[in-house]
Parts: structure tokens; sequence; C-alpha cells
């Protein structure tokens, strides 16, 4: 009997975690039962990037892939959730204990797992410095997903660090919810939105030991 899949999404929803600036959430509702209609009928409004989502290159390069370019192996398969003490950042000292492959899927859980239900931005959040991206990219991983909503930080790095991993061809994965996962090996099922051209979509990630 298969382990049980487990979902570190964030749940989509008016009022939610986003990046200052980014688009609000907003449910519009177009036909109302209760209002006398036949059925419930509904459109959203969102950011590409709004709570659990995956980067493409053109993210940050004017000539890079668009999200549905992504080839879909970079997201099925064996993955690794690590977790990272240091509650300021990502550092490649802490990286190096975990030997990590060449061709990984590795999800990184911080502190930011702790603070999952608060609904204004933290500017101190724990991101991936410049030196811990470098680190990943001589590793030759694959995917990189976080329990935030950036790789890189807000007052540092932020920049950066994303050319540097999509620069290399890394996909990453933002805004995961690892509140409950423990350190080990997965399988890992992550689908973005197939959005043609753009540079980003939300999406559903699921993982099961």
């Amino acid at each position: 009997m298969q382990t049980k899949w487990i979902d570190i999404t964030l749940p989509v929803k008016p009022g939610m975690l986003r990046w200052p600036g980014d688009a609000l959430v907003r449910f519009i509702k177009m036909k109302e039962m209760k209002k006398g209609a036949q059925n419930n009928l509904s459109a959203i409004s969102l950011g590409s990037h709004t709570g659990t989502h995956m980067d493409a290159p053109l993210h940050f390069f004017a000539g890079g892939k668009s999200l549905d370019k992504m080839p879909l192996e970079a997201v099925i398969g064996p993955a690794r959730v690590l977790e990272i003490k240091d509650k300021e950042c990502v550092k490649s000292d802490e990286l190096r204990r975990f030997n990590i492959l060449k061709g990984e899927r590795i999800l990184i859980k911080t502190a930011n797992s702790g603070f999952k239900k608060a609904r204004s931005f933290r500017e101190n959040f724990t991101y991936i410095s410049l030196e811990a991206a470098k680190y990943i990219l001589s590793r030759g991983v694959r995917t990189l997903g976080i329990d935030y909503l950036s790789v890189g930080g807000f007052k540092k790095d932020g920049t950066e660090v994303h050319r540097a991993l999509l620069g290399a061809g890394i996909w990453l994965i933002e805004g995961l919810d690892l509140s409950g996962v423990k350190p080990g090996k997965y399988e890992l099922f992550c689908l973005p939105l197939k959005t043609v051209g753009l540079e980003g979509a939300p999406a559903r990630v699921v993982i099961r030991k």
C-alpha cells in the first residue's frame, strides 16, 4: 500500500499572503443559485506568482523560456526535502552536509514554515543566499523549491539569486507549505498552469514518501 499524498500547496483565496505589489486574489460570483440562477459560476482574478507557484527563466531573462516550455520531468519524480536550521538565509556551508547530487529535485524547508498562517508579508523571511545559489548550481540541481514566496531575499540577493538559478536552467517552485513535512526522500508531483508565453503560474504540488 502506497503512502498517501501530502498536499504542500498554499490554498488560493482572497486576502491570502502575497508579495508586495502583486495582484490581489479576487473571486467574482457571476452566477449564484442562492440568487435564483440555475447554477453557480465564478471568475478568478490573480497574479501569475500567487501562492504556490513556479518561475520560468522568462521571469528574469527577456529571451528566456516561458512556463509552457517546461519539461514535465523537471517537476515529476523523486525529490528530497532538506531542512535548513539557519534562520537568516540558506548558506552553502549548511548545504554541503546533504551531499546534493546532480539532477536532484530539492525542496528546502526553513523557519519560514513556522509562520505559514501569517497573512502579512515578512521582509525578513529565510532566503537562499547568492553564494548558496552558486553552490546549488555547482551540484547540478534540476529543480529547486522553497517555503516562501521567493528563493531570493526581499532586501538582499533577490534579483541575483533568481538570475543565477534561472539562468542555469533550474526550474523554481516558490511558496511551498512544508510545515507538516519531515526531511527526507519523496515522490514529487507538481503541475503549474500551462500559461503560454508567461514567466510564471500557480501550481498544485503534492509529495509522498
